[in-house]
């Protein structure tokens, strides 16, 4: 059974959640869907990625580790529509 949460309750589960797995279902910048299985909290791997010319909280953003491909994505949190996190299922409004 799904619950329905607001996009800022996702960011405070998924903030909450760091260092374990979870999964996020959103809407890519070229309008596809995308499944993630991911994590929050894991470094940067070199100086170079871990510098960035913006803060991504400032745009909705949050910087993720992809499991699946080994690399940091970024998720918008205007276009997130699913969460799996701590074996509940949400419905994102």
């Amino acid at each position: 059974m799904e619950k329905t949460i607001t996009p800022d309750k996702a960011k405070e589960l998924i903030k909450a959640n760091k260092y374990k797995f979870f999964t996020a279902h959103f809407i890519k910048k070229d309008n596809t869907k995308r499944i993630l299985n991911c994590m929050t909290g894991k470094r940067w791997e070199s100086k170079t990625d871990r510098t960035q010319p913006y803060n991504p909280e400032d745009y909705n953003l949050i910087k993720v580790y992809d499991l699946k491909n080994k690399g940091f994505r970024i998720i918008n949190f205007n276009t997130l529509y699913k969460l799996n996190i701590n074996k509940n299922k949400y419905k994102i409004l």
